[in-house]
């Protein structure tokens, strides 16, 4: 969507804030033993308890309220029986809906003791959002979004998993502008423009370039081999730096 007016602006807003807090929540209750449908279930609780409603449930019978990935699994883990280990590298995505406005926001935790390699990937991953965020004005190309992530993540040794990208949100969890690809396409010919609500949320990889359905209709992983870590916020684009819809309270 396009932003039109200050009230549009204030609901997106509140929603962006709900699932940032809802991401905070459930990270700081990652612990050895927790099973993924029981951190699914702190998650859901809280957006009710905030009046938003599951985004992933709500637009495609996900079952799930929230999306939680393990390790070698990249997106759209279902929430069930599997305990979190230590050491475990968890992404945890949060996506909800609130007076018809959506809001998209994920993150990667990892699970005491850190080891060197998941620390480095985490923090390469974060690095490419923020540099992709500064990016992301009116009037600049779409595609350079991808071209900085990209950057960022050969500068750190890293792969793009090319077939997960950023979209449109606002009134849908997804809409235009659709898939925003986190590598340079140069075929991409679209325009950022004053207003549009995006996210933007790139998925590096310690090797690997394609997720593929496990089996299971939803969870998209790597092979067991690879690593993956993914950071998403939702923004407003501007004439100037993005307003980020989905930053936690202090």
């Amino acid at each position: 969507m396009s932003i039109r007016t200050e009230a549009e602006l204030e609901a997106l807003k509140r929603i962006g804030r709900i699932v940032a807090d809802c991401l905070k929540h459930m990270g700081s209750r990652l612990e050895p033993g927790i099973t993924t449908r029981e951190l699914d279930d702190l998650g859901r609780d809280y957006l009710a308890s905030h009046g938003a409603r599951s985004a992933p449930e709500l637009v495609y019978d996900f079952p799930g309220a929230t999306c939680i990935s393990v390790n070698h699994e990249v997106a759209h883990g279902i929430p069930g029986d599997k305990r979190v280990q230590a050491g475990d590298l968890v992404n945890i995505d949060v996506s909800a809906e609130q007076d018809g406005f959506f809001a998209d926001t994920g993150g990667s935790f990892i699970v005491p003791p850190e080891s060197q390699v998941k620390t480095r990937l985490c923090k390469a991953t974060r690095r490419a959002l923020e540099a992709a965020m500064r990016q992301a004005t009116a009037g600049a190309p779409l595609n350079r979004i991808g071209k900085t992530i990209e950057s960022e993540a050969r500068a750190g040794g890293y792969t793009v998993i090319r077939n997960l990208g950023s979209h449109g949100v606002g009134r849908a969890l997804h809409e235009e502008p659709k898939f925003i690809a986190g590598f340079y396409d140069p075929k991409d010919k679209r325009t950022l423009r004053d207003g549009m609500v995006i996210t933007i949320e790139p998925f590096l990889s310690t090797g690997a370039s394609y997720v593929e359905d496990t089996g299971d209709g939803w969870t998209l992983a790597t092979a067991s081999r690879y690593l993956s870590a993914q950071y998403e916020h939702t923004l407003v684009i501007t004439k100037g730096q993005p307003i980020i819809l989905t930053q936690p309270s202090s």
